[in-house]
């Protein structure tokens, strides 16, 4: 073959693969009610499916239609001519289109696979089904009853109910017309913008109900159809007497939208009609026309008194998306007035999404069986989804929930064809279950899914593979001829006789070795001397059994070992580890490697530690150091001891190694409240306060340094407990200050007690730890009612976060449940007080201030509820009340003589705090590495590598140790004054308002002795805090803080 025809061989080639999976649109028109049989047109000839010859086909060209499971086919497509023919079943448009009544716009569609897969395409075929004359025009009753009134004037005139026909265009209803008519009345035609022809009987003469009250006549109704088909009904005309004012709609043609999902008695529209009438002539009657459908009546009722439509029934817009409902409006006369209401049905989305599968590759028991070697874009099946919704719900995406050798390619908006993405492999993956799934567009979206399942077929398209590149082995000089050294095994993800694996030498290997063909037992024919060659090296080859054989190769190398002449050696001479302070007792601290040249027992090593074994212990075997001592960093930063190894040989060798454990600092101290002072203070806010004001002010210590420290506020919950609602963001909080602001102007049903539950958390690391408080809002004027307001706060307080204050209805059985827990309650607060008087007394006959540890050089922040992690080595305390009940002066000490950038600064801030009972959240150093690397993710911040590989550095950003909190002395909780007042407040009943407390006015403040300088990343700032009063006796509270 010269150039040019391989390169128009190629070129065809390429036109082949581009064309592949194209899609086309073919569109035919056919009559409805045809019989069998007749032929519509020719696919291959209307499609150009002119073949190459150059094109090698697998199979003969076929037409495959491709159809729905269920479906009752309307076309039959000739597979090997691609001509199309009518079926028994017998095209019927107003079956077909039901409520299409455009002429041009019901349409059959089917899709065609043209196959094979050299040039494969998918076609979709739509019939425009064309209408005929199939349906005549009936009126909806035999009888049709008309009422005028005698004094009706000339060329008045009176809607007469229209017929209906299922035909459309000129099929449909083209003419009426009166067959035995009287001089009295005649007919006349009113044709609609949209089409519709409406009779209408006009009085042609005038009447009298004395001398003749009825006339009867007959009226046709005829379309245009060729021949044309008719109907005829009888029209009866009664009489009545004079009412010569018919009702008048306000409006006579509305038009209004409903929700699909709109329930039963929604108000859908209200018509308006008078009559200029009086007494029973003005009673004005509403009542749907009989023109309506019967499914309209159906969905719709209306209030005969008022003209009130309704929601009858639920609706459907995938059914019926638009009614017209007719209302005859009548004041008991026979000339009721009419007003249309169109009806648009909104759609929601209330319907799942639907797949359909149709397989291009036949199924074997449900399964697609594929070879692993099929090419890329092997087709496997076309998917179709539907969805009934309109719009944006309508609109489907169809994808596969897990990823896949497979993908979805659109072809045409609503269809997809699943094929192969990417190569298979049977030793990977012997069978895929495709979940394939569709979800619209709907909020929140609505889905559906399908299975495909598929079964890869198997090719010896694998070798064998060893389980390691290599072999290692070792054996003493000396040895016996015929020695076993080891069973070489190799696997072959095959299967059948393409995994069946013979074993033999390669051409490298020495004289004297040899393995066996069938079980891979490697041997040594000849005695070794080290003396002579120390090292052997050679491979083995694995051949599996295929059809085309495959194989590979491993290498063996062989070890003559040595006698005992080399010393254990360290990998490092000396090692550093860095141990969080929070480490368990017996946690992993680090790994000592140590190796020996020799083998056997030669190379046993045993490891023991010198000079700290009462603080240190380490395995003999693995090296792993574990403490039996916890951690305090305060008391020792860092430990040093010798370990020492030793190898089994005779005699045994030993080495040494130094080992310096480091101890780091960790996030263990919860943020503790100091603002509110108790859960039970509460502030009033006045309900002129302008948005924007700030109401309140929550604050917080952390004694942890750093990020640690760094804290951030915000609401959780709130709710306004006099009014079980929850508010409308009437309140918000700034992260950064813990200022609470009011957000919008108070209303009315603001008033009341609002509780905002303030969750303030610190930034640390590797997890932030947080406590909550509870912050009382009193929304009013005035406070006078105290006693209602401590009623509230109770209920705050004896009520979980996580449900509505309000709530009061209990069982008998809780009843009892509340009267234990009071009891208990009571009993608690007892114990609390008499706790409360011992202090007190204590407190008068000591200093105020007391140095609680002493022997330490610097301390460090320490909540004042944290519980001491040395408890183990010191003596039982007493035991104490609950530290949710307590309150607690701090004094707070940091001075740095050694630093001339730092000034020694002494202040003094009278603040409340609140101890309140937390659990420190413990990191869980169980699940970190054993060996701190430079890499690990938890030490990466603030260390870095600076020695070789156990060894670290801290960086120079790693956190100052911070400074100690320690205990003064403790308050009883129910002290619920707030920071600021120095003196007895002064508080006066001015107002009768039930939601009010007394007006109070505190002097005094913040005090402080001097300027406060602190760092910059741990400054603690005096809140500046309103004045707040309650009922009791007001004392001050202060806390002296030395910077």
């Amino acid at each position: 073959m010269d150039l040019a025809s391989q390169a128009h061989v190629l070129a065809v080639l390429l036109t082949c693969v581009v064309l592949l999976c194209r899609a086309q649109e073919r569109d035919y028109t056919v009559k409805e009610e045809q019989p069998e049989n007749v032929r519509i047109g020719n696919l291959r000839k209307d499609l150009d499916l002119n073949l190459d010859p150059n094109i090698r086909l697998s199979s003969p060209l076929q037409f495959k239609p491709v159809y729905k499971t269920g479906d009752v086919p309307l076309v039959r497509v000739e597979a090997n001519t691609g001509e199309i023919f009518t079926t028994n079943h017998r095209i019927d448009r107003e079956k077909l289109c039901s409520g299409v009544f455009a002429e041009k716009r019901c349409y059959y569609e089917i899709e065609v696979a043209v196959l094979p897969d050299e040039i494969f395409r998918l076609v979709k075929i739509r019939f425009l089904i064309e209408d005929v004359n199939d349906n005549a025009p009936l009126f909806q009753s035999t009888v049709i009853n008309i009422s005028i009134p005698e004094n009706t004037a000339i060329n008045t005139r009176y809607p007469v109910p229209s017929a209906f026909d299922p035909d459309v265009g000129i099929n449909g209803i083209q003419h009426y017309e009166l067959v035995k008519s009287v001089s009295e009345f005649g007919l006349d035609i009113i044709e609609t913008p949209e089409g519709d022809k409406w009779p209408q009987l006009i009085v042609q003469q005038n009447l009298d109900r004395e001398q003749k009250d009825t006339f009867v006549m007959k009226i046709k109704v005829e379309d245009g159809g060729n021949p044309p088909k008719s109907s005829t009904a009888i029209l009866q005309v009664t009489i009545s007497d004079v009412n010569d004012n018919r009702p008048v709609f306000k409006d006579s043609e509305l038009e209004v939208t409903v929700p699909e999902n709109a329930p039963m008695g929604t108000s859908v529209s209200q018509l308006h009609a008078t009559d200029a009438d009086l007494g029973s002539n003005a009673q004005i009657h509403f009542a749907f026309s009989n023109q309506i459908s019967a499914s309209t009546k159906r969905h719709f009722a209306i209030d005969s008194s008022t003209g009130l439509i309704t929601v009858k029934q639920p609706l459907d817009r995938e059914v019926t998306p638009v009614h017209k409902l007719i209302v005859l409006a009548s004041d008991g006369s026979s000339t009721p007035s009419r007003a249309t209401v169109t009806v648009n049905v909104t759609d929601v989305n209330d319907n799942v999404p639907s797949i359909d599968t149709r397989y291009i590759i036949n199924l074997v028991n449900g399964t697609v069986l594929l070879s692993e070697n099929a090419p890329l874009n092997t087709k496997i099946a076309l998917i179709t989804v539907t969805d009934k919704d309109a719009d944006l719900y309508g609109k489907v995406a169809c994808y596969t929930d897990h990823d896949v050798p497979f993908r979805l390619k659109p072809v045409f908006n609503d269809q997809f064809l699943l094929e192969t993405a990417a190569p298979l492999d049977y030793e990977t993956t012997r069978e895929y279950a495709i979940k394939i799934v569709a979800s619209d567009r709907g909020t929140p979206p609505l889905n559906t899914s399908a299975m495909v399942l598929i079964k890869i077929k198997d090719e010896n398209d694998n070798a064998p593979i060893f389980p390691q590149p290599e072999i290692q082995l070792s054996i003493p000089e000396n040895n016996d001829p015929s020695t076993q050294l080891i069973k070489i095994s190799a696997t072959d993800a095959d299967s059948g006789h393409n995994a069946e694996i013979i074993y033999t030498l390669g051409p490298d290997a020495p004289d004297g070795f040899n393995v066996d063909r069938r079980s891979g037992i490697l041997s040594v024919g000849k005695r070794l001397d080290r003396e002579k060659q120390e090292r052997y090296s050679f491979t083995v080859i694995a051949r599996d059994n295929g059809s085309t054989s495959l194989q590979s190769n491993v290498t063996v190398r062989l070890i003559v070992q040595d006698l005992n002449d080399n010393s254990p050696a360290f990998t490092h001479p000396e090692y550093n580890f860095y141990v969080p302070e929070n480490l368990p007792l017996y946690g992993t601290v680090g790994l000592i490697t140590v190796t020996d040249a020799d083998a056997g027992d030669n190379a046993v090593i045993t490891l023991s530690i010198l000079n700290g074994k009462d603080n240190f212990i380490i395995d003999p075997q693995t090296g792993v150091i574990r403490p039996n001592i916890t951690f305090d960093r305060e008391q020792q930063s860092s430990y040093t001891f010798m370990v020492k190894a030793v190898d089994g040989g005779h005699p045994p060798s030993s080495s040494y190694a130094k080992v310096t454990i480091n101890v780091v600092d960790v996030n263990d101290n919860r943020p503790v409240f100091v603002i509110p002072s108790s859960n039970y203070s509460y502030d009033l806010v006045r309900t002129t306060t302008t948005p924007g004001a700030v109401v309140t002010r929550v604050f917080a210590i952390d004694n942890d340094t750093g990020m640690n420290a760094e804290l951030q506020y915000s609401i959780i919950s709130s709710i306004i407990i006099t009014s079980r609602v929850s508010p409308r963001g009437l309140f918000a909080i700034d992260k950064t200050t813990g200022n609470i602001t009011l957000q919008e102007k108070i209303v009315a049903a603001d008033q009341g007690l609002h509780r905002l539950v303030v969750k303030v958390k610190d930034l640390g690391q590797p997890a932030s730890l947080n406590a909550i408080a509870l912050i009382h809002l009193f929304v009013n004027d005035t406070v006078s009612n105290a006693t209602f307001i401590q009623e509230q706060l109770r209920k705050s307080m004896e009520t979980p976060l996580d449900r509505n204050i309000g709530d009061s209805e209990v069982t008998p059985q809780a009843n009892g449940y509340v009267i234990v827990v009071i009891a208990i309650i009571a009993g608690t607060m007892t114990v609390i007080l008499v706790i409360f008087v011992t202090a007190l007394v204590r407190c008068r006959q000591t200093p105020r201030h007391k140095v609680v540890q002493k022997g330490k050089q610097s301390g460090e922040w320490v909540s004042p509820n944290q519980e001491n992690r040395q408890i183990k080595k010191k003596k039982k305390r007493k035991k104490r009340s609950p530290k949710s009940l307590l309150l607690n002066f701090v004094t707070i000490d940091e001075s740095k003589p050694d630093d001339p950038t730092h000034e020694h600064v002494n202040g003094t801030l009278d603040l409340p705090v609140e101890l309140e009972e937390q659990t420190m959240g413990k990191y869980n150093w169980a699940t970190t590495p054993t060996t701190f690397k430079p890499d690990s993710p938890d030490l990466a911040k603030h260390y870095k590598s600076a020695s070789p590989q156990p060894t670290f550095q801290i960086k120079p950003e790693t956190p100052v140790a911070p400074k100690k909190h320690h205990v003064i002395q403790e308050l009883p909780l129910d002290n619920t004054f707030v920071v600021g007042c120095d003196s007895l407040s002064k508080c006066s009943s001015t107002s009768s308002d039930p939601y009010s407390v007394s007006e109070c006015s505190c002097q005094g403040g913040f005090k402080t002795a001097g300027q406060i300088t602190t760092r910059q990343d741990t400054a603690l700032k005096p809140p500046h805090y309103g004045t707040l009063c309650g009922t009791g006796t007001a004392r001050s509270h202060r806390i002296k803080i030395n910077l």
